[in-house]
């Protein structure tokens, strides 16, 4: 129940998951000569994997990546003051209205 399951892939990926298993010849002893010759198959060999070679930037490519990224921040710093800025001028406003109901509430039990 515990155990981790291993997904099994229906197509090969190249990398086997477990070794593949050893050839092993077995030569015939034949009464009459042939010119059969039984050899083990060559072992076949992952192709090497290259690694991806790296991003490289022209200067063109590296300005729009900073202007782009300059872009972002400015944006998102504007969202974020301005959400900032909505939320004082809300509090701001219910403090009025709290001052003038208490202003209200107190007059009318004085009179």
């Amino acid at each position: 129940m515990i155990r981790p399951r291993i997904p099994v892939n229906p197509l090969p990926t190249g990398t086997p998951l477990t070794h593949p298993p050893t050839v092993t010849v077995v030569e015939h002893q034949h009464a009459t000569a042939c010119a059969c010759q039984q050899t083990a198959p060559a072992p076949v060999t992952a192709p090497a994997r290259s690694s991806a070679p790296a991003v490289r930037l022209t200067p063109t490519g590296l300005l729009v990546a900073v202007g782009g990224g300059a872009a972002v921040v400015l944006v998102v710093g504007a969202v974020l003051v301005s959400m900032l800025l909505a939320v004082a001028i809300t509090a701001a406003s219910v403090a009025v209205c709290a001052v003038v109901l208490r202003s209200l509430l107190n007059d009318s039990r004085h009179r």
